[in-house]
């Protein structure tokens, strides 16, 4: 997968080198009343798709960064109760009353009957 990253990356800026070379003309821009910006054209190309990349990329970053911290907390959480179920002791089974012929500890007698 990293190759292929690689790849897209080179490509992309083998591209813009490309487009750089047959635009390399001074432009002006505009930017107050008083105020002209004379540059070139790539440069204000890549400066345009890093206004339109930032704002974006912050908001997957930050999605990540929460995304990460609830993941880590479920897995502590699961952790803890893995370790809390490991740390009861299983119930005793029930032992058996030879003289009465029941369980010990249950009652003999049958619930009346109510109308």
């Amino acid at each position: 997968m990293q190759i292929v990253r690689t790849v897209i990356w080179v490509l992309l800026l083998a591209a813009l080198l490309v487009f750089s070379a047959f635009n390399w003309t001074p432009v002006e821009v505009k930017i107050w009343q008083g105020l002209v910006l004379e540059t070139k054209i790539p440069a204000l190309v890549i400066v345009a798709f890093l206004l339109g990349l930032l704002p974006m990329w912050l908001l997957h970053q930050g999605s990540k960064w929460r995304l990460n911290r609830r993941i880590s907390s479920l897995e502590t959480a699961h952790r803890t109760a893995v370790a809390n179920a490991a740390a009861v002791p299983p119930p005793a089974e029930p032992t058996h009353d030879a003289d009465s012929g029941s369980l010990a500890g249950e009652t003999t007698e049958r619930p009346k009957d109510t109308l």
